[in-house]
């Protein structure tokens, strides 16, 4: 087999996920670029990443037989990088509007998603040298701030899943969680004028993060830390240490 790593990124089509894709591109990956609604976008991506052998597939990560359809495609994996997510913003003091609906979307997406990918990739990721998975977390896992109640929930929960699995795949299989501030880009621009502005002034830093930063952070997690497994890496100018 190649010595070329192999790397999987779920979302990887979106404004993070392909800053992802790119950079693990860049190092020498083959990438799989796994997307559920995004297929003309992953078609274009493609063609934009370093190096030949990537590949672009359609995938639910909420779907049993998907995830094993990829599984059985994928007989070894190097890097796995969950970054596929969904939120929808509802005030927190707005307990009504989170409806039930919304709450099981987002921690089926955002939590029993990334699970059931270890879960099915976990034979593949054992087939390799010395795998990592990587998580994209939220700093709204710690603060408690984010586009609802369940959204920062949803990502404590992810935190708190790569703590566990960090102890428990090991020694072989890495574990690690990057857990970005607010991120320039697709979502933040829909936000209302100055929102933006007022988290970047509340950070210590005074920036907000770009995907770039958060693929910096994940190449870091695959190829600079190899003494670190049940991490959370934080990529938010300082947020946590700001005003409110």
């Amino acid at each position: 087999m190649s010595d070329r790593l192999v790397a999987l990124v779920t979302g990887g089509a979106g404004g993070i996920g392909s800053a992802i894709s790119r950079r693990l591109a860049a190092e020498g990956c083959a990438v799989i670029v796994a997307s559920r609604t995004a297929s003309s976008r992953s078609t274009e991506l493609l063609g934009d990443l370093t190096g030949d052998g990537h590949r672009a597939v359609d995938l639910d990560v909420a779907d049993a037989a998907s995830l094993d359809t990829l599984a059985s495609s994928v007989p070894r994996l190097d890097v796995l990088v969950n970054c596929a997510g969904v939120t929808e913003p509802v005030p927190h003091d707005d307990l009504e509007g989170l409806s039930d609906e919304v709450i099981d979307r987002i921690f089926t997406t955002n939590w029993r998603g990334p699970f059931g990918v270890i879960r099915a990739m976990e034979s593949a990721l054992r087939a390799a040298p010395a795998p990592v998975i990587v998580n994209i977390s939220s700093v709204a896992a710690v603060t408690g701030q984010g586009s609802n109640v369940a959204y920062c929930a949803s990502k404590a929960a992810l935190d708190s899943m790569t703590r566990s699995l960090g102890r428990a795949l090991a020694p072989h299989i890495r574990v690690l969680s990057v857990s970005p501030g607010w991120v320039a880009g697709e979502y933040a621009d829909r936000l209302p004028p100055g929102v933006l502005e007022a988290h970047r002034d509340a950070a210590p830093l005074r920036k907000l993060a770009t995907p770039e930063d958060v693929a910096a952070a994940v190449r870091a997690c695959v190829f600079d830390l190899p003494c670190s497994t049940g991490s959370i890496l934080p990529v938010d100018g300082g947020r946590p240490l700001g005003v409110s």
